[in-house]
């Protein structure tokens, strides 16, 4: 057996190695080769950073497949690179395609989000109260029976979802159903009962008829009957910040509807797209699942039927995290752009999968909005002209021209010129606000930083350029 040192020098040797030979999306839409170059850059730190063995991306722009690359081992012992046509575990991603099964069911009228789960499965805690939206939704309040991140001995002997029902299911509820958040495995299983249980049919036969098949999607696999394969990724943990190891495989039974999926990251780019072109439900399904679930109170949760929701610095996100043993996730849509982001890695409890995402994201984004570019350069020069007592009134409107009075000027430079140069200056946020687009930045001086934030005119003048701490 090779030494813990050999298997770090396979990762090493894996991570330095130029990209993999990896299989490229068909030729419908294509990234500019330096935003490939960047894309190719960030995946390489991140799993240097993290020491992830492996990664694959799939990147829709426009609505098609852009771009996919895969980077590092997929097998370390023999050493194995990775391969955009290989299969990753993808998780909990795989719970946005059981709330998909629930809302084609309820299109066809064979149920209602409203219904109680006590109609399928009237042995669970308080089931008459509970309802198929809340199971959804994670504001049921039936507790989770796997929020480690590790598999626990029980774990790694077969199991079957009723198993799992019968005991987390049948305990009394966290919470008061609707009053509550609370992200529990627990409630997927519950729903892919209830499919089973409406469609007369295996949960997995049934997206295949109604997803896969229709989408193409022809890498799907259900590692909750099997591991996957030699000639796929091998699933990795790491101990601190010890050595790779392999990962253990949970047993048969405990993934079912809340994690069980197994697919190429260009087929979750598929859905992806599906879900862009309201391709499997109808609009009005989708904004159902793709709207903020608000509880009780009236709070919202930031989470969907089976899916997170967001808008980062304007732009509306649809996303979910996957992770199972060996394996972690990120696919995140943001489908009034046309844009989707997929990224799977073969080691688990790493973020590395999420930043990669956010990376790649921040590229296709830095590279479509231009104006991004010109508000931090300009916010830049009026900076360092601030250090200095100083400003072009030309850029600003009467009322900014006001604000910058002889006083506001003093105070300006007294207060920033000892800060010295910027060395960083970054957009955090964007929005619209009172006719005019808002935009903060934070600007970095040495060791200091700054928050600042600038209202635009229509006609390109600045009404607000306001600092403050951070």
């Amino acid at each position: 057996m090779p030494t813990a040192s050999r298997r770090i020098f396979h990762i090493c040797l894996a991570l330095l190695a130029v990209t993999t030979a990896a299989t490229r999306a068909p030729a419908q839409a294509t990234l500019p080769a330096a935003m490939q170059a960047t894309i190719d850059s960030a995946a390489r730190e991140v799993l240097a950073r993290t020491g992830a063995p492996s990664a694959s991306i799939a990147v829709v722009r426009d609505g098609k497949i852009a771009y996919m690359n895969a980077y590092g081992s997929a097998r370390l012992e023999p050493a194995m690179p990775a391969t955009s046509s290989m299969r990753y575990s993808i998780g909990s991603v795989s719970k946005q395609f059981t709330a998909t099964a629930i809302l084609l069911l309820a299109e066809r009228h064979k149920l209602s989000l409203d219904d109680k789960v006590g109609r399928w499965l009237p042995d669970l805690t308080r089931a008459n109260q509970v309802t198929v939206r809340q199971i959804l939704s994670m504001t049921s309040g039936y507790q989770d029976y796997w929020p480690q991140d590790y598999v626990m001995p029980p774990m790694l002997k077969p199991t079957t979802a009723r198993t799992i029902v019968n005991e987390w299911a049948r305990k009394p509820l966290d919470f008061e159903p609707g009053t509550k958040w609370q992200y529990s495995n627990t409630n997927y299983v519950i729903a892919g009962l209830i499919v089973e249980k409406v469609s007369g049919m295996p949960l997995v036969d049934f997206l295949r008829k109604e997803i896969f098949t229709p989408l193409h999607m022809e890498s799907v696999l259900i590692t909750d009957d099997a591991a996957l394969g030699p000639t796929d990724p091998e699933r990795y943990l790491r101990y601190a910040l010890g050595p790779v190891r392999v990962a253990p495989k949970e047993g048969k039974g405990w993934l079912f509807a809340a994690g069980e999926l197994a697919m190429t990251a260009s087929d979750l780019a598929r859905w992806d797209i599906s879900v862009m072109n309201h391709t499997v439900l109808k609009p009005a399904s989708y904004m159902t699942q793709q709207t903020n679930v608000l509880l009780k109170n009236g709070t919202g949760t930031g989470y969907g039927l089976g899916v997170d929701v967001g808008a980062p610095n304007s732009h509306r996100l649809i996303s979910h995290g996957g992770e199972v043993s060996g394996f972690t996730t990120q696919n995140s849509i943001y489908p009034d752009d046309h844009v989707a982001v997929v990224v799977v890695t073969n080691l688990d409890a790493t973020s590395a999968s999420g930043q990669i995402a956010n990376r790649i994201a921040d590229a296709l984004f830095g590279a479509t909005d231009i104006a991004t570019d010109k508000a931090v350069a300009q916010a830049r020069t009026i900076f360092t002209g601030l250090q200095h007592g100083s400003i072009d009134r030309l850029l600003f409107s009467d009322n900014a021209n006001a604000y910058f009075s002889d006083q506001a000027l003093a105070d300006f430079a007294s207060s920033l010129g000892p800060l010295g140069a910027p060395t960083e200056v970054t957009q955090t946020r964007q929005s619209l606000r009172g006719g005019m687009t808002f935009r903060a930045f934070r600007i970095r001086c040495g060791q200091k930083s700054v928050a600042l934030s600038t209202f635009t005119l229509p006609d390109g003048k600045l009404e607000q350029y306001q600092i403050a701490s951070p």
